[in-house]
């Protein structure tokens, strides 16, 4: 069952038939919004933040910084991208900021969040991943200007921020002989061809609004923007779930229940499993694509928060709303 807290809004999303056609007008804006946001929710914790830029080949890349309550060179540190199919998103977004201040308060960590090139505008593979590489090489070595452990380095991201996470994570194993703590990956999109979702979960996809859903051709739209129209340039760090997945950190994989991304990441996980990699992989119950961008009110997306704090912190945590996953 789609959790209550998601489902009792649809009613918002009645006549809705695409995110551009709802930002377009007024009236279905407001209804969009309405769905996405319940004034009633609490506010997400306060963090002390700061903006800086790290060096890369696009130009500066910009990183904003979340610092926990207390500080200590033995801190954690999380690198979280944001998601937005490549091509939206940004750093005040509830998934980038509501989640880097979560894991600041959770985990005592400090959190890099990363607000990497879109692919709009004539902007296409590898640049986006150039920043977020760019970035993740940037909080290496920094670490004693972020006052954090460069031994306790996690990377992690959401929907497209997820396969840039572990994108970058795969271009820091080959090309610097380095691996991260850990690596976090929440409703993933990692292969250029999603594989097809079985009865069972296609059945949960028909209760899903048409504007929610992640269909074949939008998949296949998305995909083609970021690699600029050539599937040709798909390679393993574009596409991670085609990627050499072997000799990689520590794995979370955690995917939404009712999501037409789901078998991304669950075959993300299993090819993981198949190279020898330390991967955990849950489902976050009752959950549709996106739901990092909830309230932590709300107990999955609580759960999922305290799961990526304790990767951060090396801590093994279980959730009893988390369906852990073989």
């Amino acid at each position: 069952m789609i959790h209550p807290a998601i489902s009792s809004r649809f009613h918002h999303l009645e006549g809705i038939t695409s995110f551009a056609e709802a930002f377009a007008d007024p009236e279905q804006a407001a209804r969009l919004g309405a769905f996405m946001f319940d004034p009633s929710w609490p506010q997400p914790p306060a963090s002390v933040t700061r903006e800086t830029v790290a060096p890369g080949p696009h130009g500066p890349v910009r990183l904003r910084i979340y610092e926990p309550a207390a500080g200590g060179s033995t801190r954690a540190c999380l690198v979280w991208m944001h998601g937005g199919a490549f091509q939206a998103g940004d750093l005040n977004m509830p998934e980038a900021d509501w989640t880097a201040r979560e894991i600041a308060a959770r985990a005592g960590a400090v959190v890099v969040s990363v607000d990497y090139r879109l692919a709009v505008g004539g902007v296409t593979y590898p640049v986006p991943l150039d920043d977020v590489v760019s970035a993740l090489r940037w909080a290496r070595d920094a670490a004693v200007e972020l006052d954090i452990d460069p031994g306790r380095i996690s990377v992690g991201g959401a929907s497209a921020g997820g396969n840039l996470a572990a994108g970058a994570v795969l271009r820091v194993r080959d090309e610097d002989g380095w691996l991260p703590a850990s690596l976090a990956a929440v409703y993933p999109a990692m292969h250029a061809v999603v594989p097809v979702p079985d009865a069972a979960l296609a059945a949960k996809l028909a209760e899903v609004p048409p504007v929610l859903r992640f269909l074949p051709g939008d998949i296949d739209g998305i995909n083609a923007n970021y690699l600029g129209g050539a599937n040709s340039r798909s390679d393993g760090y574009a596409m991670p779930g085609q990627g050499d997945l072997s000799r990689l950190c520590p794995t979370l994989v955690v995917n939404a229940e009712y999501d037409d991304l789901r078998p991304s990441g669950q075959a993300f996980a299993a090819s993981l499993a198949l190279g020898g990699v330390d991967v955990r992989q849950l489902t976050a119950p009752g959950t549709l694509h996106g739901f990092l961008n909830l309230s932590a009110s709300i107990e999955p997306v609580g759960d999922t928060l305290d799961l990526l704090a304790s990767l951060v912190t090396g801590t093994n945590l279980t959730r009893p709303t988390l369906q852990e996953t073989s």
